[in-house]
C-alpha cells in the first residue's frame, strides 16, 4: 500500500492536545508572548514540556517565533487555519476569513504599533515566491485583483492598482535584499477610514526551506485598535494563503 501523506496532517496533530490548544487560546487573547509568560498557563507542566509543546505548534506553522531584543515572543499564526477553511468551506462560503483569522495581536508593554506576524511554508523556490510578490501579472491573481508596480529599488514608488486604474494602495520602498526580503511603506486608498489613519509599515521576507520549499513571512506593523488592523488581520491572511495556493497550483483564490 502506498504510502500517502497528508501536508496538513501536522496541524491537527498540533490541535490534537489540549495542552497545546490552552497555549493557542492564551496567544490568541494577547499575542507576542514569551515562553516564560505562556509557561504560567500550565502551571503543572515544566519550563521544557511548555517548550516542547510550542516546538510542535511552531513545527505545524500555528505559532511563530521572533526575536524581539533578548526575548524570544510568540504569534499567533492564523495561515494554516485559512487552508484548513479553504480545503472544505471555500467552496461553500465567501472567502473571506472570519473571527476563525481575524487576530489582533496585544503586546503587553505599550507601543505606537505592535507586530502582526502571517507566515506560511510554501513548495516552491524563494526565486518563484519573489516573483510572485514584485510581478504585477502574477499579484493580480492573489492579491485582491490587484496588480504591482514598483522598480524594486530603496526610495521608488510602490503601487497597487485595480483592473480600472483605481489605486487600492501606494507607498514606497524603504529596504530591499533582492529575492530574500523587502520593507515597503504601504498607505491603503481603498477606503477613507484606513487611509486616514496613514501609511502602514510592511515586510515580506523569503527564506529557503527543506526540500527546495520556501518560508513566507508577512509582517505589519499596526496600531492596536486601528481599522487598518481590523482590515489587515483577515486581508493579509488571504493574501498570504492566496499566494501560496497560486504558486503551489497555478490556480488563484476567487474573490468575494
Amino acid at each position: 500500500m502506498r504510502h500517502v501523506t497528508d501536508p496538513m496532517a501536522p496541524i491537527f496533530r498540533a490541535l490534537a492536545d489540549s495542552n497545546r490548544r490552552r497555549l493557542l487560546d492564551r496567544l490568541y487573547e494577547r499575542d507576542g508572548q514569551t515562553l516564560r509568560e505562556l509557561c504560567v498557563y500550565l502551571p503543572e507542566m515544566t519550563r521544557f514540556g511548555v517548550m516542547k509543546h510550542l516546538g510542535i505548534l511552531e513545527e505545524a506553522g500555528l505559532v511563530t517565533a521572533v526575536k524581539v531584543g533578548r526575548e524570544k515572543r510568540h504569534f499567533l499564526n492564523p495561515v494554516p487555519i485559512r487552508l484548513v477553511h479553504d480545503r472544505w468551506i471555500s467552496k461553500f462560503a465567501e472567502p473571506v476569513v472570519g473571527a476563525m483569522s481575524a487576530i489582533k495581536a496585544q503586546l503587553e508593554r505599550p507601543m505606537d504599533t505592535i507586530d502582526h506576524v502571517y507566515s506560511v511554508y510554501i513548495k516552491a523556490s524563494p526565486d518563484r515566491v519573489w516573483r510572485a510578490i514584485t510581478d504585477g501579472d502574477e499579484t493580480v491573481r492573489y492579491y485582491y485583483g490587484t496588480r504591482v508596480g514598483s522598480d524594486w529599488v530603496v526610495g521608488s514608488a510602490l503601487t497597487y492598482g485595480y483592473p480600472d486604474g483605481s489605486i487600492a494602495a501606494d507607498g514606497s520602498i524603504l529596504e530591499i535584499e533582492p529575492g530574500r526580503r523587502v520593507v515597503m511603506s504601504f498607505h491603503p486608498r481603498w477606503d477613507p477610514g484606513i487611509e486616514s489613519e496613514g501609511p502602514v509599515r510592511m515586510t515580506w521576507e523569503v527564506e529557503p526551506a527543506e526540500d527546495g520549499g520556501s518560508k513566507l513571512t508577512v509582517t505589519s506593523a499596526l496600531k492596536p485598535g486601528s481599522k487598518a488592523a481590523e482590515e489587515f488581520a483577515g486581508g493579509i491572511v488571504y493574501i498570504v494563503s492566496g499566494l501560496k495556493t497560486f504558486v503551489e497550483t497555478g490556480e488563484p483564490l476567487s474573490v468575494a
